[in-house]
């Protein structure tokens, strides 16, 4: 493992930090995984090249099985579950739902959010019960936050400056505060074959179709009594479409066979991260004066979140979803890509040496001026926000809608 030292002359010496794991499925050669779906249940399937053992490149079928999103918001979570535990130095902004009536909501944090610092459940949240969080970043400056200006973000959200974010639906619009991802990861299957699925369902009651009809109950269960159902048109309403006890899962379900999961080559974990693009990043101070060994120090930091980001993940497994969990074929090694002709430097990084990684950058940061709020026992943040009450009655309407649909589905 690298000490902070050593960061410090990647920061100054390296192209890139990557990671090229292979994983296999965990029920191993041959078992089938299920990818993520898309538009009309579609599997990412496109056609890479890749290298055989002998070195000749050829092209195959590969599908996704992790997008560059999903894998930033798993390694984001990592770090929040570290949070969570004391064990590592953060700033968290949190959305506290506590109190509000909303259902299965305690908190909503920057970590979870998908856009981070700017994501419409922080915009639509006050700092102070009246302050609008916009308000408040406008007030400390963030509209002049960019790549020679990080400051603010670094003491904020520094994820933001690891993952990406961008302002898109702020003030500006498409002119709005906008960083690039300095860490892309994503997991790919490789030479994919694409296999089928079945679906049935065997009733021990063995319940007919046309036993009865079944309607929408007041209490919001379903009845069979036509004066204990809601009324709709005068009529009693049926339950679902039809009425048939299927629509309140009682019944048989045919047998069906359709196209689903896939069998793999093996899978491959790639994650990069930017070098060049932690260096553009400045972090003056109040006055506007740039440090370099300021800058150099904030910039290792990133990188050393990064790295435990994606370190914390691996320890938390890939089990990506239902019937997709993969495992490493063999230890994880980080490559360091210096100049061009020289060998990568590669070294291995465990979880507790990640987070002392980021403790120790935390601290140096600290020393020329750029400070992570420290954690307070049981809070909820670093810095707790309130959602707004137009907030607060979109989610409970979009909750009884859900209801009310899946009463009707």
């Amino acid at each position: 493992m690298p000490k902070f030292s050593r960061l410090l002359q990647f920061i100054t010496e390296a192209t890139a930090v990557r990671r090229v794991a292979v994983l296999q499925p965990a029920g191993g050669d041959g078992d089938k995984v299920f990818p993520p779906t898309y538009e009309k249940g579609q599997y990412a399937i496109e056609k890479r090249r890749v290298h055989q053992e002998n070195g000749a490149p050829r092209e195959v079928d590969c599908v996704l099985l992790d997008s560059v999103q999903s894998q930033a918001n798993r390694m984001e979570l990592a770090l929040l579950r570290a949070w969570d535990g004391g064990r590592l130095p953060l700033p968290v902004i949190a959305v506290d739902f506590g109190g509000t009536g909303v259902e299965g909501v305690r908190r909503v944090t920057s970590l979870e959010a998908p856009h981070r610092l700017v994501d419409a459940i922080l915009r639509d949240s006050t700092v102070d019960g009246k302050k609008s969080f916009p308000d408040y970043l406008a007030e400390r400056g963030f509209g002049a936050c960019g790549l020679g200006n990080a400051s603010l973000l670094y003491e904020l959200c520094p994820t933001a400056l690891v993952f990406g974010m961008w302002d898109s639906t702020g003030r500006r619009g498409g002119l709005g505060v906008k960083f690039q991802r300095a860490l892309v990861s994503e997991i790919v299957g490789i030479d994919v074959v694409i296999g089928r699925k079945t679906a049935s369902r065997i009733d021990p009651l063995q319940i007919q179709a046309k036993a009865a009809e079944l309607y929408v109950g007041k209490d919001g269960t379903w009845t069979l009594d036509e004066k204990l159902a809601i009324k709709e048109k005068a009529k009693p309403k049926r339950l679902g479409k039809d009425g048939k006890p299927s629509e309140a899962n009682h019944g048989n379900v045919t047998p069906t066979i359709a196209d689903g999961g896939a069998t793999i080559g093996r899978a491959l974990l790639t994650t990069v991260i930017s070098v060049p693009a932690l260096r553009r990043l400045s972090f003056p101070d109040a006055d506007g004066r740039i440090d370099p060994e300021r800058d150099e120090v904030a910039q290792a930091a990133l990188l050393a979140l990064g790295l435990a980001g994606a370190t914390l993940a691996d320890a938390a497994g890939h089990d990506l979803r239902s019937r997709c969990l993969l495992v490493p074929v063999e230890p994880v090694t980080w490559e360091v890509l210096g100049r061009p002709g020289t060998p990568p430097e590669r070294f291995t990084l465990d979880t507790e040496a990640a987070l002392e990684l980021v403790r120790e950058a935390a601290g140096k940061a600290s020393k020329k001026g750029l400070v992570w709020a420290e954690r307070e026992p049981k809070a909820l943040g670093t810095l707790v926000l309130r959602p707004q009450d137009k907030l607060v009655t979109l989610v409970k309407a979009s909750q009884a809608l859900e209801v009310a649909v899946g009463e009707d589905s």
